[in-house]
């Protein structure tokens, strides 16, 4: 009982301690104490040169090297209430989409400064590098990242501008066989590439397709993303149906999925491997 009175303690000394810390706060203070919660938004930070003002994150927060020393306070499924205010932070970055909506509504009730992470465009990287790194008094380094990124994707994108278009198959999940369409982040890369994705009108971003209808769209290259998880599932073997022009051509390409489907700088590393790679193909078809 005894213990349960001290931490129910804790934490209203926590939330009358932010209370008052979000009250005096004002959007002319850089926030020095951050909560960053997802791992685009850590490695955002640390681009900007903001990385040492984060003191709590989410897990799969792992680059550069020294986020994986910061404290984890949750997942994409569960965030840890009790622990983010006992940290104490003038600010929470939070993803939109990527953050349990109810733990979100909870924190902010509490009265904790929120900020949101919704990059839907490529080109939405700059421009949150930009944000974050202002709220955080980097806007030098910040500015500095955000027109670099912007630069080099407009490079990539004129690269490709005029390719002939070739068609591919992106097989971002096996089991169930998901692929990308419409909007959707990797769709968006898929485009820079110039390619043809026979999936892209599809009435979802990610849409589920089953392996006959990949084969009678006859992709001439077939991109299977890599991930480091150990709880991805083992990707497709294709040449199962060697009538397929990607398979009589052994045309496969893994990227790595950790930099590729990040919302970051490392994002266009990744991305202009992808669009040489498939370049390569598209020399060899025609």
């Amino acid at each position: 009982m005894k213990n349960i009175f001290i931490s129910i303690c804790v934490v209203l000394f926590a939330i009358i301690s932010f209370v008052s810390n979000a009250e005096t706060q004002t959007a002319n203070t850089p926030a020095k104490r951050v909560i960053a919660l997802a791992p685009h938004i850590v490695e955002m930070l640390f681009e900007a040169g903001a990385g040492d003002v984060i003191i709590g994150t989410t897990a799969h927060a792992d680059y550069p090297e020294a986020a994986n020393d910061i404290p984890r306070i949750g997942n994409y499924s569960r965030l840890n209430i009790e622990e983010i205010l006992a940290l104490d932070p003038d600010l929470i970055i939070a993803w939109r989409t990527g953050n349990p909506s109810d733990d979100l509504s909870r924190l902010k009730s509490l009265g904790l400064n929120i900020v949101y992470s919704n990059p839907k465009a490529l080109e939405d990287v700059a421009a949150e590098i930009k944000y974050f790194a202002h709220l955080t008094g980097f806007d030098e380094a910040g500015a500095k990242v955000s027109k670099s990124f912007l630069k080099r994707l407009s490079t990539i994108r004129a690269q490709y501008k005029n390719k002939e278009s070739i068609s591919v198959f992106y097989e971002l999940w096996p089991q169930p066989l998901t692929t990308t369409a419409n909007k959707a982040w990797s769709q968006q890369q898929l485009n820079v590439c110039q390619v043809e994705n026979p999936f892209v009108n599809s009435e979802t971003d990610y849409p589920q397709v089953n392996v006959e209808r990949v084969v009678l769209a006859a992709p001439e290259v077939i991109i299977q993303p890599s991930s480091h998880s150990v709880n991805a599932p083992a990707s497709i073997n294709w040449q199962q149906w060697p009538e397929i022009p990607a398979v009589k051509s052994n045309a496969f390409i893994a990227p790595n999925a950790n930099k590729l489907h990040r919302m970051t700088s490392r994002s266009l590393d990744e991305l202009a491997v992808l669009c040489e790679k498939i370049d390569g193909y598209r020399k060899n078809s025609h």
